[in-house]
């Protein structure tokens, strides 16, 4: 029976290592499991701060575009993929959908390449919990999302009425004769707005009743940096 005793004593050893070897290994994919959660979170909240600012932008032009629907000069730039953006920052709104997916500093600017939009950089508010990999505990993970503004319509101004031939005056004209009456003339359209879709707005200043929403007139997505 002894040498069954000592061979169970030579394996106990083995086991113990066995073991700890295993769950040094789960901790291991535990801590890059957590990373790559962390990572995630951080990108999720990246995206929606940067779409929220560039939403909230779009919203705030839409004022901005009634005021104007009578100049065809202004429509035919903020329909245009070279329209810089409305007034106003809006990075306000990227701070505080990064606040509520636990998230801080936050970093926001509008684009500087010619397109409407903004930038977004933030990191996770919690760090990883397990420094089994040195360097890992507490570290924070970093994002960085773009999210641009674009037109999702072209703008065609109306031709200029050719102007209406003079009459000749009367050689005689009657001094008690009352005028014609001017007729009332609807206001013409200054021109039209064709959408995707096939979707086309004649623009009425006097009635905006048939004017698309902003979400229309306006996509926002997630871009390339």
């Amino acid at each position: 029976m002894s040498p069954r005793i000592g061979d169970s004593g030579q394996a106990m050893p083995l086991y113990v290592v066995a073991v700890t070897g295993l769950l040094f290994i789960a901790l291991i994919f535990f801590a890059f499991g957590e990373a790559d959660v962390q990572r995630n979170g951080a990108q999720s909240a990246a995206d929606a701060a940067a779409l929220a600012a560039a939403k909230e932008a779009r919203s705030a032009l839409e004022p901005d575009l009634k005021a104007h629907l009578t100049d065809s000069g202004y429509l035919e730039s903020v329909f245009s993929t070279s329209f810089p953006g409305g007034p106003g920052d809006t990075c306000w709104k990227a701070s505080a959908f990064a606040a509520l997916n636990k998230a801080t500093a936050v970093r926001c600017r509008s684009l500087s390449d010619g397109r409407w939009g903004y930038e977004v950089s933030l990191q996770s508010a919690k760090g990883i919990s397990t420094g089994i990999v040195p360097g890992t505990e507490g570290k924070k993970a970093t994002a960085e999302a773009v999210a641009v503004v674009e037109p999702r319509c072209t703008f065609t101004a109306e031709a200029e009425p050719e102007p209406e031939p003079t009459p000749e005056p009367d050689s005689t004209p009657d001094p008690e004769a009352t005028p014609d009456p001017v007729p009332d003339t609807p206001p013409a359209s200054i021109g039209t707005v064709s959408c995707d879709g096939g979707r086309d707005w004649a623009i009425d200043p006097e009635d905006l009743t048939g004017m698309p929403d902003m979400a229309d007139l306006f996509s926002v997505h997630l871009a390339e940096n």
